[in-house]
């Protein structure tokens, strides 16, 4: 039988300890997610929490100010980290509170760990300044850097035994982070730009009059930047709709938890998608308030019933 985490740790606090280090980065670096993973037992809650603290280290490697070819090397450092995690090299002991964290999450949990590798992965895509000439091109990389996510997810989360569909269900994880990434995107407009990024496909700009970036408050001159919103929030919009199709085959815990978080970006989808220029005035976000209202539609299972009944009324 498994031991639970409160039982391992009771014998080995420093797993404890590196547990809270993790909890304590994504309390304090991703708020969205921590309303979501605040909703699951302590083991899995535990689990979510290494996982985005080590996914959190990639994505500041790829965000930081170090030149090119150091943020390489320190990549590839991070994967070989990963590697000891695989191996099973990693002991309480180590210096490393998310690798302690992450090792130990991996041999509680089915994690397919070869998601962080495509994270990192999507992190050099950065660091290299690709840019995107179409959507089927964009996807590459949010798979990698969201979709991924969704999968190592799934793998905390698990689905129910005699779930519909189940077999579907690391596809269903997989095209929800696609619809999280797109959001993200639309939302960092302005962030990226100054950052001297654009992600969304050229094609796409070049339809709408784009094509020279975001610079400033206003839209492009000449351009129909509604437009160009209105397209990609369809898009995400129906990615929304697909992912959605998992949280039936979840517990309802585990529900919540992706109801929660998937929910709190898909209102933040609405919210652009009323006002698209808000994007270039500033970060568009939830109120507190509305982000623990959606947690509570999540933990009562409203969204995951609801889901589960326009899925059915589709397939019917």
């Amino acid at each position: 039988m498994r031991r639970t985490v409160d039982e391992t740790v009771d014998a080995d606090a420093p797993v404890l300890a590196a547990y809270r280090y993790c909890e304590a980065v994504t309390g304090a670096q991703a708020r969205n997610f921590a309303y979501g993973i605040r909703l699951l037992p302590t083991e899995r809650r535990h689990a979510m929490s290494a996982l985005y603290a080590f996914s959190r280290r990639v994505d500041d490697i790829g965000d930081g100010d170090l030149p090119p070819d150091r943020k390489r090397a320190r990549l590839e450092s991070t994967r070989a980290v990963l590697g000891r995690i695989r191996e099973g090299t990693i002991d309480p002991d180590d210096t490393d509170p998310v690798a302690v964290a992450l090792a130990h999450a991996a041999r509680q949990f089915p994690i397919p760990l070869d998601g962080l590798d495509e994270l990192i992965d999507g992190v050099l895509m950065d660091v290299s300044g690709r840019t995107y000439e179409t959507w089927d091109e964009l996807k590459v990389y949010c798979r990698c850097v969201a979709g991924a996510i969704g999968r190592l997810s799934l793998g905390v989360f698990g689905t129910m035994i005699g779930a519909q569909d189940a077999e579907r269900a690391p596809e269903y994880a997989d095209t929800l982070g696609l619809a999280l990434q797109l959001t993200n995107i639309l939302r960092d407009i302005r962030e990226d730009a100054a950052g001297g990024r654009i992600y969304l496909p050229a094609e796409d700009l070049a339809k709408f009059g784009c094509s020279d970036g975001f610079h400033g408050t206003e839209p492009p001159r000449g351009s129909d930047f509604a437009g160009l919103v209105a397209y990609e929030v369809q898009r995400a919009q129906g990615l929304f709709a697909t992912g959605f199709r998992l949280l039936p085959m979840l517990d309802r815990r585990s529900g919540a938890c992706v109801a929660a978080m998937a929910g709190i970006y898909r209102r933040l989808l609405d919210r652009i998608a009323h006002d698209p220029e808000a994007v270039l005035r500033g970060r568009v976000s939830l109120p507190g308030r509305e982000k623990a209202y959606v947690a509570v539609r999540g933990l009562t299972g409203l969204d995951a019933r609801q889901i589960s009944r326009q899925t059915a009324r589709g397939r019917g």
